[in-house]
């Protein structure tokens, strides 16, 4: 079958060596929207994210994506013991833990490997977790990430498990609104990740998509951020993880939604869609959302 699980599951994936630079960082926040309100040129805490002087500092996700933020190929599915294509598959979910603040630049080594293969019956879900250490052997932080393959269930395996967080039932604590520029996904692309399905129409239409959509990912970032400058004084270094479970698609130029309840040690988070279009309006975007306190 496609998908073996005897051999994908505890196999490692090929150590990857890497660099990054303050353009790296600069590039990624712009492309997560950062410096996009009015007067955020000017603000002290708005260029922290855009300006690269001593207060430069780097939201954690920016992790997730440094690996492979200079490959201009389309990502690779070359994973033990799963025969799957590009089309197949969605991200399905996203976490990551930072032991401190993240350095500006440096060089790394991330090892990986799978951890599980999910039988959803109509999809397989296949979950990878790595550890990222320093070239002086620091362990700087670690990630763990699920994709969603289309077609590939129904062998009988095991369906995993779930970890459902419960929305508070009050009102939230911040409610912000983030409009999805007509090019985002076009500017995110430039952080590493080339999947056609974020820019080609006719690859996307081949996906069962009416249009590209944006990055999971650069949800994952928008939203992580506002969450950040709304509730942590937009200190990246008061972030010691974030995770969530894509819940549902963006498309450029619709608005996402974010909700946030603070508590004393997590903050429970919820992404839809706000839009005029009733078939949309309200539409899940993140799920299962936790921004952790450093």
């Amino acid at each position: 079958m496609p998908i073996n699980p005897d051999v994908a599951i505890g196999a490692a994936l090929p150590d990857r060596t890497f660099s990054w630079s303050a353009s790296d960082v600069l590039l990624y926040h712009l492309a997560i929207g950062a410096g996009s309100r009015p007067g955020d040129h000017l603000d002290p805490h708005a260029l922290r994210y855009t300006l690269d002087d001593a207060n430069l500092q780097v939201l954690p996700s920016f992790g997730i994506v440094a690996p492979s933020f200079h490959e201009t190929d389309p990502p690779p599915l070359d994973l033990p013991g799963c025969d799957i294509n590009l089309a197949q598959v969605v991200h399905g979910a996203q976490e990551i833990s930072v032991t401190g603040p993240l350095p500006t630049s440096g060089t790394a080594t991330l090892s990986t490997r799978i951890t599980d293969v999910w039988d959803k019956g109509k999809a397989a879900v296949i979950w990878q977790e790595g550890t990222a250490v320093s070239a002086e052997g620091e362990e700087l932080w670690t990630v763990r990430s699920s994709i969603f393959v289309k077609g590939e269930g129904g062998w009988g395996g095991d369906r995993g498990t779930s970890s459902a967080v419960e929305i508070p039932d009050r009102k939230p604590d911040a409610d912000t609104s983030y409009d999805v520029t007509p090019q985002q996904a076009m500017l995110y692309r430039l952080c590493g990740d080339r999947n056609p399905l974020h820019a080609d129409p006719a690859f996307a239409q081949a996906a069962g998509f009416p249009a590209p959509i944006l990055h999971g990912l650069c949800s994952y970032g928008i939203v992580l951020r506002t969450v950040t400058d709304d509730l942590l004084d937009g200190d990246a270094s008061r972030v010691a993880g974030f995770s969530g479970r894509f819940a549902g698609v963006v498309f450029p130029g619709e608005t996402i939604r974010v909700q946030a309840w603070d508590s004393a040690e997590d903050i429970v988070v919820a992404a839809t869609i706000a839009s005029p279009r009733p078939e949309r309006d309200g539409a899940p975007v993140l799920a299962d959302c936790l921004v952790r306190r450093a």
